[in-house]
């Protein structure tokens, strides 16, 4: 049997997920989680064989909890599912570790084949969303990533500098170097357009 723990923070697609996958007589859903940090303590005590998980959750993304996740139990495969159909979404999550990464929309015995190919040591890949992954490499260093992400929230220059322990002329510089990276307008222009490529 394969053991999976499911982390989504809609009640009704966790428990949707969870009755379609308990039909396979090879998946066992030990468990479900509705944020990242809980996700995190359920795989810390339940040592699950294959975790699947939305990106964006309350506490923690997706992608921090499959970075979390690759560090402590190196074991357990990561698939990320999600209605995002972006290619920097992809190639963050092939970053920090996950094997598969599948669109909500795709059939459930997609989903089930996925878990299977992923637990024999495969990867299982939306197909349509593959090709683009190695063009969407962010152009944006962590700390850039760092400032835009405080920037969408209308944050101002002082606020994130405390926020992220930074000075705010350093602030302004990562700021300048991001929008200037981007072909941005301003902050906010800046942090749209990182959103949307998948880079926040």
């Amino acid at each position: 049997m394969i053991r999976i723990l499911l982390a989504e923070d809609q009640a009704l697609v966790l428990g949707a997920l969870s009755a379609l996958l308990s039909l396979e007589d090879d998946l066992n859903v030990v468990g479900g989680a509705a944020n990242g940090e809980q996700a995190l303590e359920l795989a810390l005590s339940l040592k699950p064989d294959v975790l699947v998980t939305d990106i964006e959750m309350p506490r923690m993304s997706g992608l921090d909890l499959a970075a979390k996740v690759r560090e402590a139990l190196p074991s357990t495969r990561v698939i990320i599912v999600t209605t995002f159909a972006r290619s920097g979404y992809l190639r963050r999550a092939l970053d920090v570790g996950a094997r598969g990464y599948l669109l909500k929309d795709a059939p459930a015995a997609e989903l089930a084949d996925a878990i299977r190919r992923v637990f024999a040591g495969g990867r299982a890949i939306d197909p349509t969303l593959a090709e683009g992954a190695w063009e969407a490499e962010s152009p944006l260093t962590e700390r850039e990533r760092q400032v835009l992400a405080a920037a969408e929230s209308g944050a101002s220059t002082a606020a994130m500098a405390q926020m992220l322990k930074l000075s705010e002329g350093t602030v302004r510089n990562y700021l300048s170097e991001a929008i200037g990276k981007l072909g941005a307008g301003g902050r906010v222009e800046a942090a749209k357009a990182a959103r949307e490529k998948g880079w926040l």
